[in-house]
């Protein structure tokens, strides 16, 4: 293994400094870095007690990287990976390469901006994030949004579970050589980003839920829009499930692939599809509804093994559950307005800046200056497609966060690699990464 060094800037014909290793040379695994043991009744890791094989020398055993520029890493992961011939006997992720500091860029914008920053780190999943971010504002200020800006809420996050799992699948058939996959589960979500564009003027990053509400209400036509999906997806999870569900080669890949156990699940905070495919049935939407959510009628899916295959049932699976979810929504549309009737929070209407100067003033102030929050702490989680999004803010009674931070589900998520990992080989490297579904930018935040 190379050792990385550095040097500072040094003149000819002084004494020559002493090398220092790099932050990133210490990231290689070391000795001290637990390994795992193969259970010889169910033939996976059951603990942390690794013992090498005496009879592979040191020289059999190497080190390799995977990523950070890998396709199949879903992003800027890195991976390193120990093994003998082709299995993997140790893994370590390692995280950073695309740190863009949103946590503490939120603690320089007002409340009023905030959207517009959180939106941007799970790019796959951007209304969750901004669903997180405003639920939590409106705790501190002691409101309650409209019941129709709720069910819009409910309407687009379900939505956007939907395009996010089609997405997973997509990517995940991709990586096992299943390229037909990856062509229908980006064709099919493309029905999604339509109507998201129509809504919110943008197809991903929309800064559409804010603190006090919707930026805007639905578009005229949104039911026929929604009709189109609703009828249209559940033929095309049809086909995924000939495609790949009943596929002996897809299941020869993924049964018995990358297995987490429920209690390694909940002892590494692993929640979402990983968590619910061990069997554990947990739910945010459940166990702390939020929106009005519990006002509709859906099952939480979960599996059995814990394995590649079950984690890709239960995303397909919760397609239909929120299918169900958006018709309910659909069909039952409150009336009224979609934002809270609260001029300290609220801007003016568009049309009233033309007509009054009060208005106009009312307008600049709160853009420029945005609103106060009462100071207090507040954590409020959403279930988005990777598991459980919280935010956590403090406010000091200023127009900004005090503190902001996120407890993003892909950075969590993604500290099961090692043990899904552990003795498996190295063809089914990618098979377990894709399972897992990590976004490098809600892990890199």
């Amino acid at each position: 293994m190379s050792d990385t060094r550095i040097v500072d800037f040094w003149v000819a014909g002084t004494e020559e400094p002493e090398f220092q290793p790099t932050d990133e040379g210490m990231q290689e695994i070391g000795p001290e870095d637990s390994g795992r043991r193969l259970d010889e009744q169910y033939g996976r890791v059951v603990d942390d007690d690794y013992v090498f094989d005496d009879e592979v020398p040191d020289e059999e055993r190497m080190i390799l990287n995977m990523g950070p520029q890998h396709p199949s890493t879903h992003g800027v992961l890195r991976l390193q990976v120990e093994l003998e011939g082709e299995i993997i006997r140790r893994s370590k992720p390692i995280i950073g390469y695309l740190h863009t500091g949103m946590e503490k860029t939120g603690e320089q914008l007002s409340f009023m901006q905030g959207p517009t920053n959180v939106t941007r780190m799970d790019y796959l999943s951007p209304l969750h994030n901004e669903l997180a971010y405003s639920l939590a504002v409106e705790r501190l200020l002691d409101i309650e949004v409209p019941p129709r800006a709720q069910a819009i809420r409910v309407l687009m996050t379900e939505l956007n579970r939907i395009s996010s799992h089609l997405v997973a699948l997509a990517t995940n058939g991709m990586d096992i050589g299943a390229i037909s996959m990856m062509i229908y589960g980006f064709r099919d979500r493309e029905m999604i980003l339509e109507f998201f564009e129509k809504t919110t003027g943008l197809r991903m990053n929309h800064n559409y839920i804010r603190p006090g509400g919707v930026a805007v209400d639905l578009h005229p036509g949104w039911k026929d829009d929604i009709d189109r999906i609703l009828k249209e997806i559940p033929k095309k999870v049809e086909d995924y499930h000939n495609l790949l569900t009943n596929n002996p080669i897809w299941q020869a890949r993924t049964v018995g692939v990358g297995v987490i156990t429920a209690e390694e699940a909940v002892g590494y905070s692993i929640t979402g599809p990983p968590l619910r495919a061990a069997g554990v049935e947990w739910d945010i939407r459940k166990v702390f509804p939020y929106s009005g959510i519990e006002q509709y009628e859906f099952d939480v899916v979960t599996g059995d093994n814990g394995d590649v295959f079950d984690r890709y049932r239960v995303r397909i699976d919760e397609i239909v559950e929120s299918l169900k979810i958006v018709e309910q929504v659909t069909d039952s549309m409150p009336k009224g307005d979609y934002r809270v009737d609260d001029n300290k929070v609220t801007p003016p209407p568009r049309q009233r800046i033309d007509e009054s100067m009060e208005a106009l003033i009312h307008h600049f102030k709160i853009y420029t200056e945005g609103f106060r929050v009462p100071a207090g702490e507040t954590y409020v989680a959403v279930e988005s497609p990777r598991g459980e999004l919280g935010c956590y803010i403090v406010s000091d009674g200023g127009a900004r966060p005090y503190r902001m931070h996120v407890r993003a589900p892909s950075f969590y998520n993604l500290q099961g690699l090692p043990i899904a990992m552990a003795d498996s080989i190295v063809a089914d490297t990618v098979a377990t990464i894709a399972s897992m579904d990590p976004v490098m930018g809600d892990v890199d935040r």
